[in-house]
């Protein structure tokens, strides 16, 4: 199969064109490192050429709400109309567990994603995942200094190459809307988690949990994040992860 990945260089895109490599399909990068401009649109014809299914895990990081809509909206749009023209059969999405119960910024443009992606006009599937098991290395990192203020967040996360096996294997499949929700096997505090990769791996920081003062930050806090049902449920435990075992292909079902 011809598989195109839109946001392919970037954390799980980069894990989501080698495995579908690795599964033998031919895969297509979406970048605009490689030339291809979600945003604009310029060159996704030539990418989308003989492409069956597109996964698309393009991102943007922000807090803004308007923001992130500008830019779901946009990017999806563009996206779905290239793959209209191109005549591609099956659009995968990934998404994020709880954005419809946590009321962040961020999370609003996603839900618009999810929006334009179903009522769009090829036919589609959504997986919503929860945070990834690195997630806690880009909060130690986001800004310089020796501490690192971390959300109070019940999370339930995951291997990020985990999520990428199962995004390949929802695009060999029929487009199934959207599907049970993908967690991690454990549920964690965020902020231990965070502690103990600074701990292990650095930089070396003192983490501080806060209570967002916010709905959002209340709905965090209270399990907003967990998934609502039965689901794909990753192997690798977060203290396998952070020995640096070896990352299973995909997950448990």
């Amino acid at each position: 199969m011809r598989i195109a990945v839109a946001g392919g260089t970037g954390q799980v895109g980069r894990m989501v064109v080698e495995q579908a490599r690795a599964a033998g399909h031919d895969v297509v990068v979406i970048a605009r490192s490689v030339g291809v401009d979600l945003s604009t649109g310029a060159g996704l014809d030539a990418a989308l050429e003989r492409v069956q299914t597109v996964i698309d895990v393009s991102n943007i990081q922000t807090v803004s709400k308007s923001a992130s809509i500008h830019f779901f909206e946009t990017t999806t749009r563009n996206l779905l109309a290239a793959e209209q023209r191109c005549e591609v059969r099956h659009h995968v999405l990934l998404s994020i567990v709880g954005i419809d119960r946590v009321k962040w910024g961020y999370y609003q443009g996603k839900r618009r994603q999810e929006e334009l992606v179903l009522a769009g006009p090829v036919p589609a599937t959504i997986l919503r995942s929860t945070q990834f098991f690195e997630f806690t290395t880009q909060s130690l990192t986001a800004f310089p200094g020796p501490v690192a203020v971390v959300p109070w967040m019940r999370a339930q996360p995951v291997a990020a190459a985990e999520v990428a096996a199962e995004l390949v294997r929802l695009a060999e499949e029929p487009p199934a809307g959207r599907v049970a929700e993908l967690a991690g096997p454990e549920v964690l505090a965020m902020s231990s988690a965070v502690r103990q990769v600074a701990r292990s791996r650095g930089p070396h920081k003192v983490v501080v949990s806060v209570p967002w003062p916010s709905a959002a930050g209340l709905s965090m806090a209270n399990g907003g994040l967990l998934p609502a049902g039965p689901g794909p449920r990753g192997i690798l435990r977060f203290a396998e992860w952070l020995s640096g075992m070896p990352q299973p292909p995909a997950p448990q079902r």
